[in-house]
């Protein structure tokens, strides 16, 4: 039996451990959320600052993905798609998301957030008329009912009381059906345009979006008297938990492959619950990862299936 390559495997185990970071780092978005809420800001104000701290890289991005050789001419209608893809499937799921925040645990946000495969394969079955399998039902079995679990679980501990705790499940669950209808539009469109610069376009449409939700909002004028706090948790959200996990996530996925990093990057719930319980205080019990674990497994037999 012939031995293993010394470079595969070298590429492997730092394919591996780059998409590991990248799923740990883009979890602690919601720590940052958190954290910066307590200082009484919203939502918009929040996502304007972390996309204005990301625009300069996926501007670079961009720039370079245009001076490379494999750079193709983007249609007009193309580019109208772009943009209304970084528009509504960039900016909504966030807002979503970082509203729905404000209601529930760091750690539930990520579970229900994780979700987006499942609806994925609901989604592909309803558009494009693909049969669920047998394996695909049990996996969407497994996953809800872990959802279940810590929804239950959160609700019995929550101290804003179950409306406002439904209200940002609903938030979040929301977030995660545009973000996986944003997927399966993406699919049809990235290879047209290529990977970096649909990721650059949709990002900075996105911030574009970003930037006039903010403008008519009626308190724009408070963005350059907010506490420094705000200031430095937005910066650390845009480079740790949105440039460096882009970064890491593609170099990972051309070494391993988008199938093993997707297997990979399920760690994020579970490094979710843990950075909630360092930095917010959240507890941890043992209902709580069984229902994440359930998750997980479903998540995990959706990914390696596809």
């Amino acid at each position: 039996m012939q031995s293993p390559n010394p470079q595969v495997l070298r590429n492997a185990y730092i394919g591996s451990l780059m998409v590991l970071v990248a799923a740990v780092t883009v979890s602690s978005k919601a720590i940052f959320v958190k954290l910066a809420y307590a200082y009484s800001v919203d939502a918009a104000t929040l996502i304007a600052l972390r996309m204005a701290f990301s625009a300069p890289f996926f501007i670079g991005l961009a720039l370079w993905a245009r001076a490379s050789a494999k750079a193709i001419d983007i249609s007009r209608r193309d580019g109208w798609m772009i943009v209304v893809a970084g528009m509504l499937g960039g900016y909504g799921p966030m807002w979503l998301d970082f509203a729905g925040l404000a209601y529930v645990s760091a750690g539930l946000e990520r579970i229900v957030l994780f979700l987006y495969p499942t609806i994925v394969v609901m989604l592909t079955a309803i558009l494009f008329k693909q049969r669920i399998t047998k394996r695909e039902l049990f996996a969407l079995v497994l996953t809800y009912a872990g959802v279940g679990l810590v929804v239950g679980h959160d609700i019995a501990l929550t101290t804003l009381g179950n409306n406002q705790t439904m209200l940002g499940i609903a938030l979040v669950f929301a977030s995660a059906i545009t973000y996986a209808a944003y997927l399966v539009f993406s699919g049809r469109l990235i290879p047209r345009v290529g990977s970096s610069l649909f990721t650059a376009y949709t990002m900075l449409a996105a911030t574009a979006a970003s930037a006039g939700h903010f403008a008519a909002t009626p308190h724009q004028t408070v963005l350059l008297h907010l506490p420094i706090q705000v200031y430095l948790l937005s910066l650390a959200m845009a480079l740790v938990a949105t440039v460096l996990p882009a970064v890491l996530l593609n170099a990972g996925i051309q070494r391993i492959g988008s199938n093993k990093a997707s297997l990979v990057a399920s760690v994020g719930p579970v490094s979710t619950i843990f950075l909630a319980s360092i930095f917010l205080g959240e507890d941890i019990t043992w209902l709580q990862l069984f229902g994440t674990a359930l998750v997980m497994a479903g998540v995990w037999v959706i990914a390696r299936h596809k």
